[in-house]
């Protein structure tokens, strides 16, 4: 497979994780996704009151200038990382 359908494999494989990731693997495995599909954050920092979505825009932000090709071969062994402590239903 290409890296484009190893991509897509891995983003139907983390939703069949037997348990939820850490915090911090949600925010890493959602940044690489981020910056793999959209690219570089552009979006204006949420409000103070919202720290879940502070913490996402962080987290994509840190990623800026990451190609998305190194995004998804990133995300790609993040997951197979997951898969390999977690496990797969």
């Amino acid at each position: 497979m290409g890296l484009n359908e190893d991509f897509q494999k891995a983003a139907e494989d983390v939703k069949k994780l037997k348990t939820s990731p850490t915090n911090e693997e949600l925010l890493e495995i959602y940044a690489l996704f981020k910056q793999a599909t959209v690219g570089d954050n552009n979006t204006d920092r949420p409000g103070m009151l919202d720290m879940k979505g502070k913490a996402k825009w962080d987290a994509w932000t840190g990623k800026k200038g990451l190609s998305a090709d190194d995004a998804k071969t990133q995300y790609i062994a993040k997951v197979q990382s997951l898969i390999e402590r977690i496990g797969m239903n």
